[in-house]
């Protein structure tokens, strides 16, 4: 199966790694993987920020920089819903509109294409831990995405997942209201943080790696014993050339 990787602005700039070990685990599942280098951003950021003409110019150029007949699989579920939902109000009844809808369709998050569209969720990955997954906004709300990412890390050797307290509630980031609102988004940081400690976890792991840098924050400034770690990551990890999935 082709598919097109969709690198976030965010993800490239400050986590290149990841994206390297989506390309791995797509790979490992069976996909031929092609990279776009003109891709830029969705934007997300435009959009939120109510400039939406900005970000209907920026949305255009995704358009054209993907195509409709492939899957679109991205390490962002902040980025994908972006373009599932907020497509709508940028292109909707515009000469793009059916392009939009097509693209729509063949977006998706990494944990949601390897479970509903590959069928796959063991890759030989490895991790020694204990781990607590957190549900990020746009995964839980507007990608509906809850059991996949849990299915994936249920079956990488050693690692013990387990459930915290309100793990579906915002860790704070929320883009540009953790610099409006700098007081309530690290009081929520560090509420989250909390509740992974109470588990005696090791690990925060997510899809959207904007949620793991705020509270990555929160953690090094802290001096607290706990990692976070996307799930591309994850499933990457600990890979020995004979295992077989």
């Amino acid at each position: 199966m082709k598919i097109e990787l969709f690198v976030p602005c965010f993800v490239d700039q400050l986590y290149p790694e990841t994206a390297f070990n989506t390309i791995k685990v797509l790979e490992k599942a069976g996909c031929e993987v092609s990279y776009n280098s003109k891709q830029t951003c969705c934007g997300q950021p435009a959009y939120n920020a109510g400039y939406w003409e900005q970000a209907k110019e920026i949305g255009g150029k995704f358009l054209n920089d993907f195509s409709e007949s492939n899957y679109i699989v991205a390490p962002s579920a902040s980025c994908v819903g972006m373009v599932k939902n907020g497509f709508n109000d940028l292109f909707t009844n515009t000469i793009v509109h059916n392009k939009c809808r097509s693209m729509q369709a063949n977006i998706f998050e990494l944990s949601d294409f390897l479970i509903n569209v590959l069928k796959k969720d063991y890759f030989g990955a490895e991790l020694e831990g204990k781990a607590v997954y957190h549900d990020s906004c746009s995964g839980l709300r507007e990608c509906k995405i809850k059991e996949e990412p849990r299915q994936l890390l249920s079956k990488v050797h050693g690692l013990e997942l387990v459930e915290m307290k309100d793990t579906d509630m915002c860790c704070g980031f929320g883009g540009t209201f953790a610099v409006k609102f700098d007081a309530i988004s690290s009081a929520m940081a560090e509420q989250k943080v909390n509740n992974a400690l109470e588990m005696d976890a090791e690990y925060i792991i997510s899809t959207d790696l904007s949620c793991l840098m705020h509270l990555e924050g929160y953690i090094k400034k802290n001096n607290i014993p706990l990692k976070t770690m996307h799930i591309a990551d994850v499933l990457a990890n600990g890979w020995l050339e004979s295992t077989e999935y």
